[in-house]
């Protein structure tokens, strides 16, 4: 019997579930209750999917429910006069509400609850009252249940103190009395800057805290009022919880529906495995997922309007969608109207059409489907022949009835596309535009700043501009490029040799140069928000900083790790930036001084962090992992020194890191750098997690030239890297090269729009208007 189950009949001598064996299920499924995490790993390939905000949710939801008096099972009755205000001599809430924060309310539910399972055929805990002493002020328990609402009380002013810590004391609720004891505090920071979203996060952890309290209720049966029964099994629950979680059960419960007399309510047409999970979502706001339930329990929860709990189903499916698994997402946004939902199935079937059109479910795929992303120009495949044998294909495996559909499917075959060897016949390789395929993906690869090298370095200039790419364009046979697009310009100047890093949708551009002279390297920090497009100055780092790397951590904090402080004058130091703070404040500082080095945020408090110059600016092949709070540990070196390179990290849909490349860069000769160009990946031990457990070296495919100072970002799970140039004759590349994993092979992507050295690289959501 899972977790709010109802207890079977006492007489024949079975118990309700135990707090034990229920605070070991939530440490399973939960991870100890809902909150903002990514999903955790489960068994079977099931993985529990969290919703950030569902104790707030929830907790708004019970305040609506209380202003209009429905659900209120519990009369607070008063021992003196009552006020205005709050109800006269009475207040109705929410039992279990107030049993999450008052230990003498909890103690009064468990009471009744064990005196209803002793009667038989009880008809379960429904409403009643409790007294309280003529120490309870009106106004102090009034602060008491603002507090179980919203996890917040703003009554702690003008001499309330002391009534609301008499009416916690007497309700035994020690948080409150907590917030009593420090009141000083709480006023001595009103008004400070950044003062009223930390008391809104403070409110966001009292109500998580709270739910918690209010699962262990429910797993333990206690004040549970409704039993639900679903094919003869029997699921206790609080009518107030699955109100606030589900509008059906809003519904049910209080506009006079034969069910809302009910102790018992019977939904036929539902399994157990669907409903148990949607009744612990309204407590834990988790589910576990895996492919194979998810479709049923999306439904389950369409149907019972569980919105939290189909948001993260349509979750899953967003961030776990394969090859194999993304045509039944499509199939069912299509079927319930999930139109973003739809829009990434059908993107992720354009962006990896070779593997979809490999999938055991391709041949089900409905010809009007079909033709869509045969027709569509963001189509990516590695030839024309993909997009013809897949047609085919699909055709073949059942010819009788689809070969009248085989001209419309060819008549979406790109045949001019083909290369003479793919088709045998010519064709003209100039091609009308209407004949491309033209991807825009979602996110831009945006390039900021860099270098203009000339001829031998005989003319420099510097560029403040910046480009975002607006398309992917194919051609004849491999024929590839980037439809580039200017997006704007540095507020303060051109600069090369800076970092740069995407925090929230807001791209940040930190350090680097603005001229080659010895003291011309910078501190200066500008944010960009592409929803405003505008700038905003930030604070000033610690240090100057060039050829230094920048991450983006868990916590939305910067860390701008090692560089050049001077020409030749390279650092050690950690700088954080804190957005609230608009500060730079020193971290840890690394083992030894680096510059040129790469680095990519792992998860967590991890930073990976390969080669680069040391102090002698000698290239280096080392690996190491710093954490903020620890230092630096050493992994397993490269195979190949390198310095002022790429590292890019290939991350699955839960944005955790399952490879790591490295390319580009300059190695060590005897006298002289030379161009680097073979390639490394670093992948991570299976079960390691990223970092905490190692992992190994391989190489892949060398790059086809030299890209040393260039930039880098992973589109779309594609590696590009962007600009440089070579060490051995100072001449430019220009040239934007992306390597596949799929196929393990470089693929040419045309040129540069701007500056090609020195230039940074990320990727950025743009807004509409923008990209127009």
């Amino acid at each position: 019997m899972g977790p709010g189950a109802a207890p079977k009949n006492p007489s024949r001598g079975e118990e309700p579930p135990q707090g034990g064996d229920a605070e070991q299920q939530e440490e399973t499924d939960a991870g100890g209750g809902g909150g903002s995490r990514g999903p955790e790993e489960g068994g079977d390939g099931v993985l529990t999917y969290c919703c950030e905000g569902h104790p707030e949710e929830v907790y708004a939801a019970l305040r609506g429910l209380r202003e209009c008096s429905l659900l209120t099972d519990l009369t607070l009755i008063l021992g003196g006069r009552g006020a205005a205000g709050v109800g006269g001599a009475t207040l109705r809430v929410h039992s279990p509400v107030l049993a999450a924060v008052s230990s003498l309310v909890r103690d009064a539910l468990e009471t009744r609850t064990r005196h209803h399972r002793a009667e038989p055929g009880a008809g379960g805990v429904r409403s009643w009252s409790l007294s309280l002493g003529p120490e309870v002020d009106p106004g102090g328990l009034q602060a008491v249940l603002d507090f179980a609402y919203s996890g917040d009380t703003a009554c702690l002013e003008g001499g309330t103190v002391a009534r609301v810590r008499a009416a916690a004391d007497a309700l035994g609720v020690p948080r409150v009395l907590d917030l009593c004891a420090r009141e000083g505090e709480i006023q001595k920071k009103q008004g400070e800057e950044g003062e009223e979203e930390r008391r809104r996060r403070r409110a966001a952890e009292q109500m998580k805290a709270s739910l918690r309290c209010v699962a262990e209720l429910w797993e333990e049966g206690v004040g549970c009022d409704v039993v639900l029964d679903v094919d003869g099994t029997a699921v206790q629950a609080h009518r107030a919880l699955l109100a606030a979680s589900s509008d059906y059960f809003r519904g049910m419960f209080t506009c006079g529906m034969r069910e809302s007399r009910q102790h018992r309510v019977s939904l036929p047409g539902l399994p157990p495995s669907e409903l148990l999970p949607l009744v612990a979502f309204s407590y834990r706001g988790a589910l576990p997922l895996g492919w194979a339930g998810v479709f049923e329990l999306a439904c389950a929860a369409h149907r019972l309007q569980f919105a939290g709990a189909l948001a993260l189903c349509t979750d899953f499916m967003r961030r776990e969608m394969t090859a194999a698994t993304c045509l039944d997402v499509a199939s069912f946004a299509g079927a319930y109207g999930a139109a973003r939902l739809l829009a990434d199935a059908d993107d992720f079937v354009l962006r990896n059409f070779p593997e979809v059109a490999a999938a055991p479910a391709f041949p089900d795929l409905p010809p009007d489907r079909l033709l869509a992303y045969l027709g569509s120009d963001a189509l990516v495949v590695p030839s024309e022949l993909c997009a013809f044998r897949a047609a085919a294909a699909w055709v073949l495996a059942d010819p009788e009835r689809r070969l009248a559909a085989a001209p419309a499917l060819m008549r979406q075959v790109r045949f001019p596309l083909m290369t003479f060897r793919e088709f045998q016949e010519e064709f003209s390789a100039e091609l009308p535009e209407a004949r491309r395929r033209l991807r825009r993906p979602e996110d831009a690869l945006v390039l900021v700043g860099g270098d203009l090298l000339g001829w031998g370095a005989a003319q420099r200039e510097l560029s403040r501009e910046l480009w975002f790419s607006h398309a992917l364009r194919s051609g004849t046979g491999l024929l590839k490029d980037v439809e580039w697009r200017r997006l704007g310009a540095l507020p303060d100047g051109p600069r090369f040799r800076h970092a740069v890093g995407v925090v929230r949708g807001r791209l940040h551009v930190v350090g680097g140069c603005d001229f080659y002279a010895p003291d011309d390297t910078m501190k200066s920090a500008y944010s960009y928000d592409p929803e405003l497009d505008r700038w905003r100055r930030l604070a000033d780092m610690q240090e100057a900083r060039s050829s230094f790397s920048v991450v983006v951590g868990d916590d939305d904090l910067l860390y701008a790790l090692g560089g050049d402080r001077q020409i030749n004058t390279n650092v050690a130091s950690v700088e954080v930036y804190d957005q609230q703070a608009d500060s730079w404040s020193y971290a840890r500082p690394l083992d030894q001084p680096l510059s040129g080095h790469a680095s990519v945020h792992l998860s967590g408090d991890q930073v990976l962090i390969t080669g680069g110059f040391d102090p002698q600016y000698r290239c280096l092949t080392s690996t190491l992992l710093y954490r903020p709070g620890r230092g630096t540990t050493r992994l397993a070196d490269m195979a190949h020194e390198r310095a002022q390179h790429v590292m890019e990290a290939l991350r699955d849909g839960r944005g955790r890191c399952r490879r790591l490349y490295v390319a580009g860069g300059v190695r060590n000769l005897r006298a002289f750098y030379g161009d680097q160009l073979a390639c490394e990946a670093y992948d991570f031990q299976a079960g390691g997690g990223c970092g905490g457990g190692g992992g190994t070296w391989s190489a892949f495919a060398p790059l086809p030239v030299a890209h040393v100072g260039a930039a880098a970002a992973v589109l779309e799970g594609r590696l590009y890297v962007l600009g440089g140039l070579s060490q051995e004759d100072f001449r430019e590349t220009g040239l934007v090269h992306r390597y596949d994993g799929a196929t393990g092979r470089w693929q040419s992507m045309g040129r540069m729009p701007g500056a090609v050295t020195d230039v940074r690289a990320c990727l950025l959501r743009l807004p509409g208007r923008l990209r127009r």
